[in-house]
């Protein structure tokens, strides 16, 4: 395949770099998308719902960016195959592949169906296997690319009330320290692999995640979506090996180095609390096999919710 671009290995910046998301449709994934656009990338998005991706595709369009939205779901490897092809068909080739797309199931591990959990591993590991395979196909076969996969501090910290979805997360940062040291192997070196690790952010994942704690889901000091999309288009020019995203992912990585099993006690015991201080809820799936029609936004909500809870709590005065 010819390149009439300058490789992404030798740019520093994204301007008409063309760029693949999935989880395109809400949370990071649109953040990333809307940001990469107004920085002069093409972004390729795909995610399950299709209405909500051509939407925001044209409003790509009308800020003067350029969008190609393709409905898929990353657990189907024919899906992800045909988001590859449709980047490659419309744009020559991609330069990045944004591995965002993710779900959870929160509660006790026992409480949770087992399906759930397995659906937790078809869309965050699998779904995850397939989108590197195809996208390193075709760097290979252009001879450049970035590959960014969408881990969280759960890769490093394994978190209570979050057993499969921290599962999926620590062999989501175990994918990507092997495929860079595989491509070093082959002589790949302008092919580029980074992880990137979150804290709990606001986003509307909490709402998709299935739930059987009891309770609404919440977390301590849940961070801003912007610092974790500032880190994506970051990491589409710098990717690392490790990209801890925001202080407080930064600091539970580097005590979780240090004191291992203090770090997991404490982690531990924070989920509990904050489970114990949430409204109650339901138990059910959530949107983890079928999308939610109104959740189409970057922002969840979480902290405002929040705020509502620990008022009720907090004794006036």
């Amino acid at each position: 395949m010819q390149n009439t671009m300058e490789r992404p290995a030798r740019r520093r910046d994204v301007a008409g770099a063309t760029i693949v998301v999935t989880g395109a449709s809400s949370g990071f994934g649109r953040g990333a998308a809307i940001k990469l656009a107004e920085q002069g990338a093409n972004v390729v998005l795909g995610a399950r719902r299709a209405e909500a991706l051509g939407q925001l595709a044209a409003e790509i369009g009308a800020a003067g960016g350029t969008a190609l939205a393709v409905g898929m779901d990353v657990s189907d490897p024919r899906d992800v195959m045909r988001l590859a092809q449709a980047a490659v068909q419309r744009f020559g080739r991609f330069d990045v592949w944004i591995n965002n797309a993710g779900i959870g199931a929160l509660g006790f591990f026992w409480d949770i169906p087992i399906e759930d959990h397995a659906r937790v591993i078809d869309v965050n590991l699998k779904g995850l296997i397939y989108g590197a395979h195809v996208a390193l196909r075709q760097f290979r076969e252009q001879g450049f690319g970035t590959l960014i996969n969408m881990g969280s501090i759960d890769s490093e910290v394994p978190l209570a009330y979050q057993a499969s979805y921290a599962a999926s997360k620590a062999a989501v940062l175990s994918l990507g320290r092997s495929l860079r040291e595989e491509l070093r192997l082959a002589g790949n070196e302008d092919i580029r692999v980074g992880t990137i690790m979150p804290w709990a952010v606001d986003t509307p994942w909490w709402t998709h995640a299935a739930n059987y704690s009891g309770h609404a889901p919440r977390m301590l000091a849940m961070d801003d979506p912007a610092i974790v999309i500032d880190a994506i288009v970051r990491a589409c020019v710098v990717p690392k090996e490790e990209m801890p995203a925001g202080l407080i992912a930064h600091a539970s990585n580097a005590s979780h180095h240090i004191f291992p099993d203090l770090t997991e006690r404490m982690s531990a015991d924070i989920a509990h609390r904050e489970v114990g201080k949430a409204f109650p809820m339901d138990p059910g799936p959530g949107a983890i096999y079928q999308p939610m029609s109104d959740t189409a936004t970057i922002g969840g909500g979480i902290r405002a919710r929040m705020k509502q809870e620990d008022d009720r709590q907090d004794p006036p005065g």
